[in-house]
């Protein structure tokens, strides 16, 4: 039997209790709205991504997260305003652009760091998460908890775009060399950026291709704490993935492991060494077979709460 769900209208949160600088505690997103529960559903194994990606709007329930990144949902969504004081959502059509309260509260906080950069209106803010979370129909494999954001790394010159104007814009590659290093439209204000986002105590990891972490590694002259929060990885050229923990009291959100100890300066060369010298190949290797995608029984039992909402 598929799932049914209902979602007849839009629940807005205001964003005036929105502001806490450490990710608050769920008690701050008690909204009076009740709490997703757990819900057992009889589905056709019919993929999440297709439950998930239809829907318009947020679940009408308490602000939380569920599950892990890559492997969740979200209750009770809020939507990042189309443009504010400091930042423009991209791509409308997606309608991609909600979180969870304490993401808008960082987007804010951040976007007005990024304002006060030498050619920076503020921010381009890319692909959040979906109305519920869950698993989306393309693009990404994480984004599920509404604590995942992609900001662009094209610096905003200006945020009266238009919706056909923010759907035809490109951002801009930051990388040479496959992403051994970074090109000629790297800035220190690009650096300054990323070093704010990693010193917000909501931060977990911070994702951007290797050549960027080594030349931040190699410019940074003070305290080089932040920097274990910036990660290599694949692609993030065109953009940073900032990814928040999980807002202090809700249990049924998964973190992910703390970054090793240390700067991971070293682990960043070391990905740069394989760019540039890569290993042969094994010649035994088998192909990995793909992933089947996630169904709603692969998520958290809240989930199907979440998409059965108003």
């Amino acid at each position: 039997m598929r799932t049914r769900f209902l979602f007849p209208f839009a629940f807005a949160v205001s964003l005036a209790g929105c502001m806490s600088t450490t990710g608050g505690s769920s008690s701050d997103y008690d909204t009076g709205a009740p709490r997703a529960t757990a819900v057992r559903v009889s589905t056709s194994n019919e993929p999440a991504k297709a439950l998930f990606g239809p829907v318009a709007h947020a679940s009408a329930q308490r602000p939380e997260s569920f599950g892990g990144y890559a492997r969740g949902c979200l209750a009770g969504a809020v939507q990042l305003p189309e443009t504010g004081p400091t930042w423009q959502a991209m791509r409308l059509s997606r309608n991609r652009n909600w979180g969870h309260p304490a993401l808008i509260s960082f987007i804010q906080r951040l976007s007005a760091k990024a304002a006060a950069q030498t050619g920076w209106a503020g921010l381009y803010v890319g692909d959040m998460s979906q109305p519920r979370g869950g698993p989306m129909r393309s693009g990404h494999a994480s984004h599920q908890l509404g604590l995942d954001a992609d900001i662009w790394m094209l610096p905003p010159a200006r945020l009266d775009l238009t919706a056909a104007e923010r759907e035809n814009l490109s951002s801009i590659s930051m990388q040479r060399a496959n992403g051994a290093y970074v090109n000629g439209d790297w800035t220190r204000a690009h650096h300054q950026v990323i070093k704010a986002a990693a010193s917000d105590p909501a931060v977990a990891r911070i994702f951007v291709f290797a050549g960027a972490k080594v030349q931040m590694c190699k410019d940074e002259t003070g305290d080089r704490a932040w920097l274990r929060k910036v990660r290599p990885w694949y692609g993030h050229h065109y953009h940073f993935h900032v990814r928040l923990a999980c807002p202090a009291g809700e249990s049924a959100c998964e973190n992910q492991a703390p970054p090793p100890a240390g700067d991971g300066c070293k682990e960043a060369e070391d990905w740069v060494a394989r760019i540039l010298n890569p290993p042969p190949p094994d010649p035994n290797a088998k192909p990995t077979p793909p992933r089947a995608p996630l169904t709603l029984a692969d998520l958290p039992a809240q989930c199907a709460s979440v998409l059965r909402s108003e």
